[in-house]
């Protein structure tokens, strides 16, 4: 695992039906590769199936995962484990501990499980990998089904992990720290047994991984993935991921430095979403912005509030873009992701925003892909920006090659997936200053740059 080591970094019950539906078509999972979500939506629903296409019969059966998610689960930790073991080519199930499959996480974001916890209960996993947050820590451990299950995969030597709270909150009281060397988030390590615990971001011992938060959570899922496939997997997903070490010159550059005031009301943020968006990126932004005490809506640009993300994940926005059209943004940011950057493009709303938006000079940006659409509708003339390596190109003469975050003006971009932390907590420096994304970020256990 030696290269893992040079990487760096209340709720509501929602008791309206699922926005997802199953029907005839269906969308597979291919790892390593990006969802091309379907052209058209049966009956405004969309088609789910979250098994990876066929496997040759003389391949080993797929890895499987499961990960459990309750009321005030950490978005973050949830969404990028899923991501990451999914890219890998494990097949995840996200099973809702609550009764119902749909679940608010910690920071509000509406995440739709694809079993109930207790249709899982005869099944045998690789690997069970709870994320933490409160009180969705709280809400893992007092679910039965999931500790028979967890006990059940200790008992028989096979792989489980926690991070956040879910080590002192729900592994501890289910005896099973017991003789192995764990760590957690900052905020719970005095719950811990102090001979056994270890100020780590990651700690492996006898079949248990744990680690600290959100801003530890690529570590710990590449960590999973290495003990699933291997190192060169790892490698490979990393690399995707756009992970640097610590030996990248890292930076985020500004050109034309300006005051982002937005006068005294807490900024709103426009987040629009679409099948095939980068998970990753999404929750990430939701995540750090409400954290910040930002005004965050994120909204369809479907037929219906849920989307399927690139690697199957599936989120519940606040609004269809149809009921914000008429609305002022402080701040309007688009999520990359192949497919869901190339739905972005074609909402007629989603551009007359975006016009708005710049002639009224207020603040907008992009990640990842999406850098191109704002190129597209002349929103990056005369500006600097970056983009992922592959749409980078289609910047022309503005595009900024050395940086992961890229702020002219009232424009900033990043390169997206996992340097979308940096680009979140840029916002939030711009937004509320450099002490309020500090704060954040030790809350995330994320290493904030020193400059």
């Amino acid at each position: 695992m030696s290269f893992l080591l040079l990487l760096l970094p209340q709720p509501s019950t929602a008791t309206r039906l699922s926005p997802f539906t199953i029907s005839t078509s269906t969308i597979s999972l291919k790892p390593l590769s990006t969802l091309s979500p379907p052209r058209s939506i049966p009956n405004s629903t969309l088609s789910i199936s979250t098994s990876p296409p066929p496997t040759p019969t003389n391949a080993p059966p797929p890895k499987k995962v499961l990960l459990p998610i309750g009321f005030g689960t950490e978005e973050m930790e949830a969404v990028i484990l899923i991501h990451v073991l999914r890219r890998a080519g494990a097949h995840v199930t996200v099973a809702s501990v609550e009764p119902q499959l749909q679940v608010e996480a910690a920071s509000g974001t509406k995440l739709v499980a694809d079993a109930s916890i207790s249709e899982c209960s005869d099944q045998i996993f690789d690997l069970i990998a709870l994320p933490g947050g409160m009180p969705g820590s709280a809400r893992l451990r007092d679910c039965d089904a999931l500790r028979i299950i967890t006990c059940k995969q200790a008992e028989e030597n096979r792989l489980f992990g926690a991070i956040n709270a879910a080590p002192a909150v729900t592994l501890l009281p289910w005896g099973l720290l017991k003789r192995k060397k764990i760590t957690c988030h900052p905020a719970f390590f005095h719950k811990l047994p102090t001979f056994w615990a270890v100020k780590s971001n990651i700690q492996v011992s006898n079949g248990l991984t744990t680690s600290r938060g959100p801003g530890t959570a690529y570590m710990f899922a590449l960590t999973l993935v290495e003990q699933l496939f291997g190192e060169s997997i790892a490698r490979e997903v990393a690399e995707f991921l756009l992970m640097r070490t610590d030996d990248d010159n890292v930076s985020k550059k500004e050109f034309n430095e300006i005051d982002w005031s937005v006068g005294h009301h807490p900024p709103s943020v426009l987040i629009p979403i679409a099948h095939g968006s980068e998970e990753i990126e999404v929750v990430t932004l939701i995540d750090i912005l409400r954290r910040a005490k930002a005004n965050v809506v994120v909204a369809s640009v479907e037929k219906t509030l849920g989307v399927m993300a690139s690697q199957g994940t599936k989120i519940v926005a606040d609004k269809l873009i149809s009921d914000i059209q008429e609305s002022a943004h402080d701040l309007i940011i688009l999520p990359g992701g192949t497919a869901g950057a190339e739905r972005l493009s074609k909402s007629r709303i989603l551009k007359k925003l975006l016009k708005e938006q710049n002639s009224a000079g207020r603040i907008y940006g992009a990640v990842c892909s999406s850098p191109a659409i704002l190129h597209k509708q002349g929103l990056l003339k005369d500006k600097k920006a970056t983009a992922h390596p592959s749409a980078l190109n289609k910047l022309k003469d503005g595009a900024v090659n050395d940086a992961v975050v890229v702020i002219d003006g009232k424009v900033i971009t990043s390169e997206g997936l996992a340097t979308v932390t940096d680009f979140a907590l840029a916002i939030v420096s711009k937004l509320f200053g450099n002490g309020r994304a500090r704060s954040v970020a030790e809350g995330l256990v994320f290493e904030y740059p020193r400059k």
